[in-house]
């Protein structure tokens, strides 16, 4: 099939999207506004025998489509340890208790080696897809093809495919002639998973939580950090604990940040808890090509997979992806795979 076929956005709906048009012999371009691929997909290594997950982490046995990739590009999965025990606290007046947990029946995955390793398996089977990093995307004309204008050049295609959270295409993209009222309206109501998300991890010289009066698993409903869980590697290369601060916490600094977290893992593990060797953060809502404000409040997956944005557009020439567009698994992993196999099936 000849068709010139843009992608904007360089993340796993973007790749994923390649990956199956290339199975069609369609070869894309895609354009990627950060200097790396990957999206919210964002495996941090420090140096070459320490990694953690500062974007999207887990998967389970309901992502069906996402397994099925995983497995066919030759990766695999590996369990979130959890252990038998918990750190659990209830509320701010009682001090935190280490609670039994129930048998796990139904266990969270990862990517084994980091979910970046779905990042570079894709993009390794992509054999004349180009892609360009660097290349924000300001405008999009409508005429005889699809024109998509960056800061530094002109592309042009028969379809363009953005796989960008809704909230932040419409906001940071011009439409000429304009998208329908309707789109607009709902795409700047569509929560953006991830996106208010404050992601803190700990490295240690040894797993201390891991000892049977301990746990690595935290759930507190006192906060700041409302879940933390371990992020060692099973190689036993690394140790790490990684959780969630509240995203209120975007304004206070990254040295104010640590402070509140190691505070509260103080409660749980002592004078321990100051003998981490790396401290590593994202905050996400400062990611500008992820995250976009709302003007009104909105709520977790808000609008996710509405069926405004599985339509075609300008005659089938616009096209949307992205794992807030997909009604299955709306926000995750899954969801970016879902949305990719929507939109080739379009194409």
């Amino acid at each position: 099939m000849n068709k010139d076929i843009i992608i904007i956005g360089g993340g796993l709906a973007g790749l994923s999207v390649a990956y199956l048009l290339e199975k069609n012999n369609i070869y894309p371009t895609i354009l990627e506004a950060r200097d790396r691929l990957g999206g919210r997909i964002h495996t941090v290594r420090p140096d070459k025998n320490i990694r953690i997950e500062m974007g999207a982490t887990w998967l389970g046995k309901q992502h069906q489509s996402q397994i099925h990739m995983i497995r066919e590009l030759g990766l695999e999965m590996e369990e979130q340890h959890l252990g038998d025990k918990a750190f659990y606290e209830y509320i701010s007046t009682s001090p935190a208790q280490l609670v039994q947990l129930p048998p796990n029946e139904d266990p969270t995955w990862r990517i084994k080696g980091g979910s970046d390793r779905l990042i570079e398996a894709l993009q390794e089977k992509l054999t004349d897809t180009k892609i360009y990093t660097g290349q924000v995307v300001k405008k999009i004309n409508n005429g005889e093809k699809v024109e998509i204008q960056t800061a530094s050049k002109s592309y042009l295609a028969d379809v363009a495919i953005s796989t960008l959270p809704p909230k932040l295409l419409t906001d940071r993209i011009e439409f000429a002639p304009a998208l329908s009222g309707k789109l607009l309206q709902i795409a700047g109501q569509t929560h953006t998973w991830m996106g208010e998300s404050i992601k803190v991890g700990l490295f240690y010289e040894e797993p201390f939580w891991m000892k049977p009066d301990s746990s690595g698993t935290i759930m507190s409903n006192v906060g700041p950090v409302n879940e933390m869980y371990d992020h060692s590697d099973p190689e036993q290369k690394s140790f790490a604990l990684k959780g969630f601060l509240d995203g209120a916490y975007h304004s206070v600094g990254r040295e104010g940040r640590k402070k509140v977290v190691l505070d509260q893992l103080r409660k749980y593990y002592g004078e321990k808890t100051d003998d981490y060797t790396l401290y590593q953060e994202t905050v996400w809502q400062h990611e500008s090509y992820t995250y976009s404000e709302y003007q009104k409040p909105v709520v977790p997956h808000q609008n996710n997979g509405n069926e405004i944005f599985a339509q075609s557009y300008w005659n089938g020439k616009l096209l949307l992806a992205g794992a807030e567009t997909s009604p299955i698994s709306p926000g995750y992993m899954d969801g970016a795979v879902e949305s990719a196999k929507r939109v080739v099936g379009q194409v």
